[in-house]
């Protein structure tokens, strides 16, 4: 079994999601006591977020790279970035380390094309829905068309991210904003929506929502399960 380096703490919430799932998956899939070989660095959210929105990415890639370089000193065989958002420097946290690093864009595109999906709605931080690091991936990698919501929804989506649910608040208003959102992208041409933001599927399930739902976070924490357990 191969080491998975795990980058959390973007948020802690999420984070423990991750670890859970691993080993849930590990034991599945290996039974008895089984459970994950895994090395976890995990950053100060507050001054992450606070450099997110002063638009300082020289100094959060600084960061993520540091990460990186400890958990492949600490024995890491891979790393998953637990962030949709911090995968913006994805390219330059792997030209820093000589372990490969799992993107979640790609771990999510298999399971969309798999469903036999070609226009995929977008929620997740306005970082993730406005620049193109996720978006242009998914079109230029994949042959998957993205669609966002409008700049209205886009802010009532970040807005709850940060203020609700990277502080542990799951609030029924708040899902059925997001349910509205949502819907309104299927009435646009989405044919499943992903949810890019590691802390939205706290608050949305696919039984509230019509189209299929893709967990990133479920599908990535999978996805490095199946890494580490290959020969």
């Amino acid at each position: 079994m191969k080491t998975i380096g795990l980058i959390g703490g973007m948020s802690w919430e999420s984070s423990l999601e991750y670890y859970r799932i691993i080993n849930q998956e590990v034991k599945h899939r290996l039974g008895g006591l089984h459970s994950s070989k895994s090395l976890m660095y995990s950053v100060e959210f507050d001054e992450i977020q606070h450099l997110q929105h002063i638009g300082d990415w020289d100094s959060l890639t600084r960061i993520m790279i540091d990460a990186g370089k400890k958990l492949e000193k600490g024995g890491a065989d891979f790393i998953v970035i637990c962030t949709n958002t911090m995968h913006r420097m994805f390219e330059d946290v792997q030209a820093n380390v000589s372990i490969p690093l799992l993107h979640i864009a790609d771990a999510t595109a298999q399971r969309i094309k798999a469903n036999g999906i070609n226009t995929i709605a977008l929620l997740g931080t306005k970082f993730t829905m406005e620049q193109d690091f996720y978006k242009g991936r998914l079109l230029n990698n994949h042959g998957i068309n993205v669609i966002i919501p409008n700049e209205e929804d886009r802010n009532t989506v970040h807005s709850i991210i940060y203020n609700e649910l990277c502080q542990g608040q799951i609030n029924q208003p708040s899902r059925e904003q997001y349910i509205r959102i949502i819907e309104k992208l299927k009435g646009e041409g989405a044919e499943g929506v992903i949810l890019g933001c590691t802390e939205i599927p706290l608050l949305i399930k696919q039984a509230d929502v019509s189209i299929p739902t893709f967990d990133t976070t479920r599908i990535h924490a999978e996805m490095a399960v199946t890494l580490a357990l290959k020969a």
